[in-house]
């Protein structure tokens, strides 16, 4: 046998079984302008067109169309109303006929804020809204806080008691306040001197201008701090229970607990029970209106809002009304986005 004879050469392991791939399939296929491989249309590729996706984008909308047509009719058209008369002369004489209407611009604005009444009754409804927006929160947190505290009797004796100052209208409750510190018959005055404080008998509440802002701040938070407790309820029975016990287990009290636990994962409730009662207690009207007789006396008890219906109505000054409500609303927009700024800035999710 011949040393040099060819051995056949090994077939590698990694070899194609089948037959090799044609030229045009390693070509790559061209793309289409809408991002498509092929000859897809663009036009179902864009989110804006009449695709799926250009589908989804619109249907949040379609779905609060209905609401925002109640929303511009109800809200944006009287808005607009109201800021038209501000910038008119539109009193008694206009409305009956007897007179033309006439524009005149800014001038409404510049004789309110010329005004003296003004600017007391602004600071006035100032710090009565601040302060009923506080105690408001105060009462309703912490009876949120009590009602996880206690047992399912007495939680709902509470919970039925809150409900029923809440369904309460504001008129009724304004009389029933009126009549419990009536001077002659109230049960509080006498209560007070069968407790033996002096000075109470015959006492008016509301003659003294302090006396009767407090008077109507006790009827307001009566009447507003239902709807923080159940809420902040609602927001603290969400919260994990090992989040709870792990704080009781750090030895932490029930303040520590609230301000370091509760207080920071019910934040957004917070921000939402916080404006609705900025709004509420800034435009407060009927408390104020029964519960002092119209301003008390001299106008010691006037808000804004009961300011701009003497104007608007007491007086047939309707432009002038009419730039106080709008001053309302800037004010109302001003403080409600400087307090979110503020919450953005601390980097609160809202």
């Amino acid at each position: 046998m011949s040393s040099n004879a060819s051995t056949p050469a090994p077939v590698p392991a990694t070899a194609p079984a089948g037959p090799a791939p044609a030229a045009s399939a390693l070509v790559p296929r061209p793309v289409a302008k809408g991002g498509r491989r092929g000859g897809g249309s663009p036009r179902t590729a864009k989110s804006g067109g009449f695709g799926p996706r250009g589908a989804s984008r619109w249907t949040p909308w379609l779905y609060l169309a209905p609401a925002l047509v109640v929303l511009a009719a109800l809200l944006i058209y009287p808005i607009y109303q109201l800021g038209l008369i501000s910038f008119l002369e539109y009193t008694q004489a206009q409305v009956s006929g007897g007179e033309p209407t006439t524009f005149k611009g800014f001038g409404n604005y510049a004789k309110l804020f010329g005004d003296r009444q003004f600017w007391d009754v602004l600071v006035a409804t100032l710090i009565f809204a601040a302060v009923c927006v506080v105690s408001t929160l105060g009462v309703g947190c912490a009876l949120a806080v009590l009602l996880t505290r206690i047992r399912a009797l007495p939680r709902l004796a509470l919970m039925l008691a809150a409900l029923g100052a809440w369904a309460t209208p504001a008129i009724t409750g304004s009389t029933v306040w009126v009549f419990l510190f009536d001077p002659d018959f109230g049960p509080v005055n006498k209560m007070l001197v069968w407790c033996g404080l002096s000075g109470f008998e015959d006492f008016s509440w509301t003659y003294d201008r302090y006396s009767a802002f407090a008077l109507v701040l006790f009827e307001v938070v009566w009447c507003s701090f239902p709807l923080v407790m159940v809420t902040v309820y609602a927001g603290i029975k969400a919260i994990p229970s090992e989040v709870l016990e792990a704080a009781s287990l750090d030895g932490a009290s029930h303040w520590r607990t609230w301000r370091s636990v509760m207080a920071p994962m019910l934040r957004p409730i917070l921000v939402v029970v916080t404006i609705q009662s900025i709004i509420w207690d800034f435009k407060v009207f009927t408390q104020i209106y029964v519960m002092t007789n119209g301003g008390g006396i001299a106008g010691q008890n006037l808000v804004l809002n009961v300011y701009a219906y003497q104007k608007a109505f007491a007086s047939s000054q309707y432009s002038l009304g009419s730039a106080i409500g709008i001053v309302m609303l800037l004010i109302l927009l001003a403080v409600t986005l400087i307090y979110l700024r503020l919450l953005r800035r601390q980097g609160e999710e809202l």
